[in-house]
């Protein structure tokens, strides 16, 4: 039987007083501002809210689990978790089985405040991740766009705020401190509105204080029992009916539960973190650490699949987890040292057999520097790169058996050395060749600036750039003066000028450079930069030779030939280093 539960303001103020908490087995918070803005949308337009299912946790009970707070300000980087509450002794607490993630966009939404990253920015750069609040613009028509949307929510940062001077924008969470009728209207006014400008505002404002204080909103089913298998039950049968939570979330819950002597979600989630701050940034998720924990454990098959949730399992991923979450620190270090990071590894997946290799192992601490191991390094580095620069893709399809397979290749290697033919052989017979045909080769030499797998092919084919240091793909004749309108002032035809902007863009034309020295060299010519950083012309030879550079034209007049010479030198190149044979093609015009 459902039974009322009052407002949103009633719900905010019992998470505020941890009244509301959010039991172990409860995944993160995985909604996006969009999801946010389009909820409270919904609400403004009278939609269903749909119930909730909350588990009535009496003291007893409450003093035996770990409990956690829902997110308020939510930061994608340093505060995505929920919080932590511990053990509750002695007090009585409602926890949140379904309904977490309607729950904490309304905690958002209207206390809190989101920080994403921003597109093109690393992780490492604080400004990456703008705090935004969510506003309501008063003034937008009340007309709905061809999604349906009639009110505009936003998330916004003070900047945006001051810069939009089509809209008024109110924050959201001052609705909660604000009383309605004559006292709303004079704050309205004190914005300067007025007219139809101020009636229009005051309807939407007044709409917006009667969903939150007003309308009884909050409906929910209680499960009164107080045995947590019986819970946990309830828990999966609502969740794996349909994609609302995740095999990976599943696995998760599971491991929270039935761990015994670690905290699995603290452990988890504190993984993901320290693998993605290492370098300059990855961008790997619970899923990665998961499946690594299955497929390291030596768990029957390596998929999140039900019957893999046995307690069995999870109690061998729990006795092997301090040796499987060396070996993902291990494995991602050496990614990093490859130069790799969340903007250039283009398949996780890739990382999981170096990962089972260097656990069966036990590499130590110092494997990925110490020169005792660099022939170990460049045959997985090898490996790695031809595997993630494939077209046709090794790591989609057939993910689970592959990997499954891989693992037996390595249960049976002696341990001494990555074994590279064997992985290879297997992958070969499941229909993913590591050989590259005519084709494949040709479709690489059109890579452009911004693939993930321009970087990794560009460290295979000059393997003695030390990607240790941050090394960036910066075009060798500078991508600025490819512009239409600056080739044609050159006397370019424009039919002439989109071939040289398109050619402009790929590998032949592309290079690694080394952060700092390619910020220096910013949209200078390669002639003009080679000059100034390498005073004599020894070093200058040295260097176009190193990088197949062969002979640069001293403006753009002769760069379609530089562009169709490097091409050539770069596919000999790709055919010694991945098999095939040059093909004979027509020369491009």
């Amino acid at each position: 039987m459902y039974k009322p539960g009052g407002t949103i303001a009633e719900a905010l103020g019992r998470i505020q007083t941890k009244s509301y908490v959010l039991p172990a087995i409860q995944r993160e918070f995985v909604w996006k501002p969009e999801q946010i803005e389009r909820l409270f949308d919904s609400l403004m337009q009278g939609y269903p809210f749909g119930t909730f299912l909350f588990w009535k946790v009496e003291a007893p009970t409450g003093g035996k689990f770990k409990f956690y707070d829902f997110v308020l300000n939510y930061h994608q980087r340093d505060a995505a978790h929920c919080p932590e509450i511990g053990i509750l002794h002695h007090q009585s607490v409602t926890a949140v089985l379904d309904g977490q993630q309607r729950l904490t966009a309304l905690n958002i939404g209207l206390r809190g405040s989101m920080a994403i990253k921003q597109p093109n920015k690393w992780w490492t750069n604080p400004d990456a991740f703008p705090i935004r609040t969510l506003h309501l613009d008063l003034l937008a028509s009340p007309t709905p766009d061809e999604d349906g949307v009639r009110y505009r929510f936003k998330f916004l940062d003070d900047g945006q705020v001051e810069r939009d001077e089509k809209a008024h924008w109110f924050k959201v969470p001052n609705i909660l401190g604000m009383k309605d009728g004559p006292a709303m209207l004079a704050t309205l006014m004190e914005r300067g509105l007025q007219g139809d400008a101020l009636q229009g505002a005051y309807a939407i404002l007044d709409r917006l204080h009667r969903v939150v204080h007003s309308h009884n909103l909050i409906n929910y089913y209680e499960e009164e029992a107080q045995d947590l298998e019986r819970v946990l039950n309830i828990f999966i049968r609502l969740n794996s009916g349909g994609t609302i939570l995740s095999y990976s979330d599943l696995l998760l819950s599971v491991a929270v539960a039935q761990w015994t002597h670690v905290d699995a979600r603290a452990e988890i989630h504190k993984l993901v973190d320290d693998l993605n701050r290492i370098g300059t940034g990855f961008a790997l998720s619970q899923d990665f650490v998961l499946k690594a924990g299955l497929m390291l454990a030596d768990i029957a098959s390596v998929g999140f699949k039900v019957e893999n949730f046995t307690t069995a399992n999870m109690l061998a991923l729990e006795s092997n987890w301090p040796s499987i979450r060396s070996a993902l620190v291990r494995t991602v270090e050496l990614a990093s040292s490859f130069g790799l990071n969340g903007q250039t590894l283009k398949a996780d997946s890739a990382l999981l057999p170096i990962a089972y290799y260097l656990y069966k192992r036990n590499a130590p601490a110092n494997y990925v520097t110490h020169s005792q191991f660099a022939n170990d390094r460049e045959a997985i580095k090898d490996w790695l790169v031809k595997s993630i620069v494939k077209a046709s893709g090794i790591w989609g399809s057939g993910l689970d058996t592959l990997l499954t397979a891989l693992r037996e290749v390595l249960q049976a290697a002696p341990g001494e050395a990555f074994p590279v033919e064997q992985l290879r052989q297997a992958m070969s017979q499941r229909g993913k060749s590591l050989t590259f045909e005519p084709a494949e080769i040709e479709d690489l030499l059109h890579l452009e600036y911004g693939d993930k797998r321009t970087f990794p092919l560009l460290s295979l084919l000059f393997p003695f750039v030390d990607l240790r240091n941050q090394f960036h793909v910066d075009h060798v004749y500078p991508i600025s003066r490819f512009t239409p309108a600056r080739l044609q002032k050159q006397g370019f035809s424009g039919a002439d000028a989109e071939v040289m902007a398109q050619h402009a863009n790929t590998l032949p034309n592309l290079q690694l450079l080394e952060g700092a020295i390619n910020n220096e060299k910013k949209a200078s010519l390669p002639t003009a930069w080679l000059s100034t950083h390498f005073p004599d012309s020894t070093s200058q030879v040295h260097y176009r030779t190193k990088h197949e550079l062969g002979d640069l034209p001293a403006d753009l007049e002769g760069f379609e030939a530089f562009y169709a010479a490097r091409r050539d030198r770069l596919r000999k190149k790709l055919v010694d280093l991945l098999g095939g044979s040059v093909p004979v093609l027509v020369a491009a015009k």
